[in-house]
């Protein structure tokens, strides 16, 4: 069991511990997961860097970059090979040809915020790359989003991460683990509400 608990932690102290031994795999994988904008995971990574088992500069400059190469990889795609693709996967026709719409109309607005709704932010950046986005005009405006979201959402995990230590002396006691679940689940489901605004048009 204790091998099993050293490969596997099963308790939010033991995860941590382990993050603080493995911090280069774990910003490895916050940048990767980043580069899908994963909410969730740039979330608890905040949380994660309150505790001291990652740090906060270095973890936001991570999310950031993560972010920022994500949608740059996606909107050369989107450019080069996007309505071949679309042919190929019309599934994604539809949601891909709304992005589209809506960043002729609103492209500021929609780089600086597709990152947050959940159905939104793995197509926009290959959406861009089919509008007539400039490249440099996206470039310009996805690293400061980039920066935004990264500074925003590693903050929020970090701000629960004080709010938390505040209620529960403990952090492996049941109730804060439930708190933390709690947390990530509403930020979920306002991503969600997001998806729903972005679909009405």
């Amino acid at each position: 069991m204790g091998a099993l608990t050293l490969l596997f932690p099963t308790d939010l102290t033991s995860f941590l511990d382990f993050l603080r031994q493995h911090g280069d795999v774990a910003y490895s994988l916050v940048f990767a997961y980043a580069a899908s904008h994963s909410l969730l995971l740039a979330l608890f990574a905040g949380y994660a860097a309150h505790s001291g088992a990652l740090g906060l500069g270095t973890l936001i400059v991570v999310c950031w970059f993560g972010s920022f190469a994500g949608d740059v990889i996606r909107f050369w795609i989107g450019r080069r090979y996007g309505l071949r693709l679309l042919d190929r996967f019309p599934r994604f026709e539809r949601p891909v040809q709304t992005v589209v719409r809506l960043t002729d109309r609103h492209y500021a607005w929609m780089i600086l915020f597709h990152r947050f709704p959940h159905g939104v932010r793995g197509l926009a950046g290959f959406a861009y790359g089919i509008s007539r986005l400039p490249w440099s005009t996206f470039l310009a405006l996805n690293f400061v989003a980039a920066g935004l979201w990264s500074g925003a959402i590693v903050s929020a995990g970090y701000a629960f991460g004080q709010f938390s230590e505040k209620s529960i002396n403990n952090a492996s006691s049941g109730l804060g683990l439930v708190m933390l679940v709690a947390f990530l689940g509403l930020s979920w489901l306002l991503s969600r509400k997001l998806d729903q605004i972005v679909e009405r048009y």
